[in-house]
């Protein structure tokens, strides 16, 4: 797999935490479309990044995930490791449900990250 800027791991890395659970609130979409105007102000096309996170089976997410959380913490300083952490505990709150994989997946970005 290529190695993916920051932002680009952090959209597949919130679109997992979104899809683990097997169920995708509007309220998480908004916390996903919030990321993504602050990091692409510009208009960027996600769609093949889509097709990639749509392509894999649920077998797979763990793998891609903890590659993404690499490529983030390799191309990211301790305050924005910080920034998407806090993105990433508002997607898991969004539907006021932080289920046992979502805790699961959210613990692990934090420990690839060596956070505490």
């Amino acid at each position: 797999m290529q190695k993916s800027n920051k932002s680009i791991a952090g959209y597949h890395m919130l679109m997992l935490l979104s899809a683990v659970d097997y169920k995708f609130s509007p309220e998480e979409e908004k916390v996903i479309l919030e990321y993504l105007a602050e990091e692409f102000p510009f208009r960027l096309n996600l769609d093949n990044e889509l097709d990639v996170i749509a392509s894999l089976q649920p077998s797979d997410w763990k793998d891609h995930f903890e590659f993404h959380a690499r490529c983030f913490y390799d191309d990211s300083t301790p305050a924005e490791r910080e920034e998407f952490r806090a993105f990433a505990k508002k997607l898991i709150k969004a539907d006021q449900d932080v289920s046992r994989v979502e805790h699961q997946y959210y613990t692990m970005m934090k420990t690839i990250w060596k956070m505490d």
